[in-house]
């Protein structure tokens, strides 16, 4: 055993950098040619990471015990936008407390009751997009996923507050097009002028409406079904309430996870699905006939594979000496699963570059051979969420359009903060599909994600 790091790339951090956001798929595979899994990596203002995309080291790393490898700490780099008490940010009990009081809002009977907002919405979406011309699908997935967790989360109706919360969030989202959203708090310089400054202004108009409706709610003691109702309604083990603050970083991470992520899967899924028209008949047909989701959920599965919006599972810092396919990995040092390169590895997956939802016919996701919404006991407390409105999303525009897309080449990958998406923002030509198929019901929201506590 050796507690060496793995090699990787020697080229300065800088340039390690830069190629990370310019060529983000690029620089992943190019480096396990050459170096093989793991390998290391080093970014600006951030720890070493080693990079894995091996399923034992994988089950491995999510399997360690919580006060060796911590998750909260190793993603320090969205605590300017989530805040400090984000479920994302804590580790050992504190994280486990806080995700606890968050399953409630996330559990089987609450995602059903909102198929018919999801579906509600979907299709007042729908109504407006143009038809016989390019458009991007992207931005639009934006705006209505953002309605949807906007709902959701607050359970506000139209009016003033809800646009200017909308309006707010959107601009806010918009710092993830610049790459300084990469180093986690900015230097005082950055905060002052350019994007850094208008994102703290920002965000400080969003606190401030936020912290609004949070005293506003706890003093009318409303309750509901909402996320905030939730978490207003939860208490710590000691009987504690949460505080405002807790309360502000936690539906800040609702709102940014469960809008931005699901837009841009949506969008890779109408990309592919435009450019594989025998895959997209079997899915419009099984939609059509309204009886069986088995081919749904198995491109829904596929997306996910050959295009995770996160390339990597929640970063694992190591606080104590930890042991990983042979080699010992010193404190200091964060490891990284790699969701984008675990996915496209041709021993698991057969031509993996091939868009084939028969995959997951007859064998299920593996629990650590497919990893969008990491593992462990980090695995994402939204899933459910994610894919209830994928499903919802994916069937309505099928059920409305046939699709294509604009133009021949395929789109590539372009960062956006942590995220992956289409570099064209995933442009189509939609028209009305022909015929009397009906329109497919809302599914049943799929069983609630396992609580892995």
């Amino acid at each position: 055993m050796t507690m060496d790091l793995p090699p990787g790339p020697r080229t300065p951090t800088f340039l390690q950098s830069i190629a990370s956001w310019v060529r983000p798929v690029g620089s992943l595979e190019r480096s396990r040619r050459r170096y093989g899994t793991p390998f290391t990596i080093r970014f600006l203002r951030q720890r070493k990471f080693v990079v894995f995309s091996d399923p034992d080291a994988i089950k491995q790393i999510f399997q360690a015990p919580p006060d060796v490898l911590h998750p909260g700490e190793g993603a320090r780099i969205l605590e300017p936008i989530v805040g400090r008490h984000s479920v994302i940010l804590l580790d050992e009990a504190p994280h486990m407390e806080q995700r606890k009081l968050l399953l409630p809002a996330f559990h089987g009977e609450r995602m059903q009751s909102l198929s018919g907002l999801i579906a509600e919405l979907t299709e007042s979406e729908l109504a407006s997009w143009p038809q016989g011309e390019p458009v991007a699908v992207h931005p639009r997935l934006q705006r209505l996923t953002l309605e949807v967790i906007l709902r959701a989360v607050f359970g506000l109706e139209q009016g003033e507050r809800l646009d200017t919360l909308r309006s707010l969030l959107t601009e806010l989202l918009s710092f993830g097009d610049s790459p300084l959203s990469l180093l986690g708090t900015l230097p005082t310089i950055l905060t002052r002028v350019g994007p850094g400054a208008r994102a703290q202004r920002i965000g400080a108009q969003v606190d401030e409406l936020i912290y609004g409706l949070i005293d506003e709610r706890r003093a009318a003691a409303q309750g509901g079904e909402d996320i905030l109702a939730t978490l207003l309604a939860a208490t710590h083990e000691d009987g504690s309430p949460m505080s405002a603050e807790e309360i502000r970083d936690e539906l800040l991470t609702a709102l940014l996870a469960g809008h931005e992520t699901t837009a841009s899967e949506l969008a890779w899924g109408f990309e592919r699905l435009a450019r594989e028209p025998r895959a997209r008949a079997r899915l419009t047909a099984e939609i059509d006939a309204g009886e069986d989701d088995a081919y749904l959920n198995a491109t829904i599965s596929e997306i996910l594979r050959l295009r995770p919006v996160l390339p990597h599972a929640e970063p694992r810092l190591v606080v104590k000496p930890v042991e990983i396919g042979g080699r010992v990995y010193p404190p200091g040092v964060s490891l990284l699963a790699s969701a984008w390169l675990l996915h496209h590895d041709p021993d698991i997956y057969p031509q993996p570059g091939r868009f084939l939802p028969e995959r997951f016919l007859e064998n299920p996701p593996g629990t650590y051979t497919w990893i969008p919404f990491g593992g462990g006991r980090r695995r994402c407390i939204g899933a459910s969420f994610a894919l209830l409105e994928m499903r919802i999303v994916i069937r309505a525009v099928l059920a409305r359009y046939d699709i294509a897309p604009a133009r021949a080449r395929r789109e590539h990958t372009r960062r956006r903060s942590i995220t992956f998406s289409p570099s064209s923002g995933s442009t189509l030509v939609l028209r009305a599909r022909t015929g009397d198929a009906p329109h497919a019901a809302p599914p049943q929201a799929p069983a609630p994600a396992p609580a892995l506590v």
